[in-house]
């Protein structure tokens, strides 16, 4: 049988969190089951969730299933050269009605040795924020082991970390070791590691329904996290029709496309590409295929897919290798 891959859709995996909200399912269009979702994983091969495709002939398939079949054709070269056959990225949609809770995720290297696992870089685009929400991103001024401890035995921990109040647009790369939290009142896309490796530090004093504290990892996160202070804002254009370059490390880079007409693209088989629909909706163009998205929606377009199409009015992220 003739092998032949289109763009891929996935099933969301919904999450119900203490501070998550409705935002999932009145702005970006999920249908949750609870009014607590915090947060809809939108391509994962995190243990325990795992993707799986929504649309066409590989509906049910599970995302390493496909890879397992077409690693390269669905990865691209340069992503099979540097991670073998393991989808290295983790896309989600985040509500956050109440505060997160302040914390850090360790690096590679930390992570590897305690947890078998990828450290957790990640990047945050704000998709919508409530009037004075904020978030918390590093230290106000170079700390120390010392006085954090100090602060977070005092509960006076947020005295000495950097608030930044943030809108719609924004976006935030977070190495890891940042000491960070998402505040109540804002929508997120988030684009990562493959990682579900968070030390939590603080947690508002707060207790779920049955008056239990969620687990804190103080002595993990003490060696993880970084004290010097971070410039994690990124600056970016937002030239209509182009794909405007906003962050880049070692583990992805994503531009932000505002979308108002159509774009044709030329791409290397380098890397697979995922397109993340902020706002508006679009036509994506493969061949004789047409698929139409809408906000909230995300796509895989694999690596051999080189060729293609958006047309419409849209805020995308372009995410890639």
């Amino acid at each position: 049988m003739k092998m032949e891959l289109y763009p891929l859709v996935f099933e969301p995996i919904l999450k119900d969190r203490i501070w998550g909200g409705i935002k999932l399912q009145s702005l970006l269009n999920k249908e949750i089951p609870t009014q607590t979702a915090g947060e809809s994983w939108e391509i994962s091969t995190v243990s325990g969730d795992v993707s799986v495709v929504a649309n066409g002939i590989y509906a049910g398939y599970s995302i390493n299933e496909l890879i397992s079949k077409y690693p390269e054709e669905i990865l691209g070269t340069k992503v099979q050269r540097l991670f073998g056959t393991v989808f290295p990225l983790l896309f989600k949609f985040l509500d956050a009605k109440e505060d997160l809770s302040i914390q850090v995720h360790p690096n590679d290297e930390l992570a590897k040795k305690r947890h078998n696992s990828f450290g957790k870089t990640e990047m945050w685009y704000v998709v919508q924020a409530d009037e004075n929400a904020r978030i918390i991103v590093g230290f106000k001024e170079k700390s120390s082991p010392d006085e954090y401890l100090s602060h977070l035995e005092n509960n006076t921990l947020t005295e000495i970390l950097k608030e930044i109040q943030v809108e719609q647009g924004d976006m935030f790369l977070l190495e890891t070791g940042t000491i960070h939290a998402i505040g109540g009142g804002v929508v997120i896309a988030e684009i990562q590691q493959t990682s579900d490796i968070t030390y939590r530090v603080y947690d508002w004093d707060r207790v779920d329904v049955y008056g239990n504290s969620r687990e804190l990892h103080i002595d993990l996160a003490l060696d993880a996290i970084n004290y010097n202070t971070v410039e994690a804002q990124k600056k970016y254009k937002k030239i209509q029709n182009k794909s405007n370059p906003a962050v880049e490390c070692s583990y992805f880079t994503t531009n932000f496309i505002p979308l108002d007409g159509n774009i044709q693209f030329k791409k290397e088989k380098e890397s697979f590409t995922v397109l993340m629909c902020t706002d508006g909706e679009f036509e994506l163009i493969y061949n004789d295929l047409k698929l139409l998205f809408k906000k909230g929606k995300t796509v895989l377009i694999p690596a051999i897919i080189s060729e293609f199409e958006l047309k419409g009015k849209a805020s995308l992220l372009e995410i890639y290798l």
